[in-house]
């Protein structure tokens, strides 16, 4: 299997071309800095990993038009591989995702931005009242709720 999920920012806005023919086909191309989970043994002192990702079609253009630098978002998709060889001769090899789905990870307020999708929906508030052991993370639930809940 062969699956990948990232979340991170955007290093720069990304670079987005269009195939030649009939019907041209959006080319996304971005980079993602994931930030590495805390590490002892981390000796060169790298706190991120910088990820290639190409999305294609819809994605594409939905990456044109929404995602800028700075922007966290979402990836799951699948490592493709690949190689050149480039002006000198040399192969150079190539790792980069190829993004199946693609979505923001925090509100357009959340990082200062003014720029991007404009469209998000503030999460629905739930008011029940914290129990009387707050210390415990649970909440009563409200009277009235016949309800399933989703586990036993």
């Amino acid at each position: 299997m062969n699956k990948v999920i990232l979340m991170g920012r955007l290093t720069r806005d990304p670079e987005v071309r269009y195939s030649q023919g009939e019907s041209s086909l959006a080319i996304a191309r971005y980079t993602l800095a994931v930030d590495r989970r805390f590490s002892r043994n981390n000796q060169d002192g790298q706190t991120a990993d910088f990820i290639n990702c190409v999305a294609f079609g819809k994605s594409g253009e939905f990456a044109e038009k929404y995602f800028r630098k700075g922007t966290k978002i979402a990836v799951t998709g699948r490592i493709q591989t690949g190689s050149y060889t480039n002006k000198d001769g040399q192969k150079v090899y190539t790792t980069e995702v190829v993004v199946e789905d693609q979505e923001f990870a925090e509100s357009k307020n959340a990082n200062g931005s003014n720029s991007g999708f404009s469209g998000s929906a503030p999460a629905p508030a739930f008011d029940a009242p914290v129990s009387s052991n707050a210390g415990d993370g649970f909440i009563n639930l409200p009277d009235g709720i016949d309800e399933e809940l989703p586990f036993n």
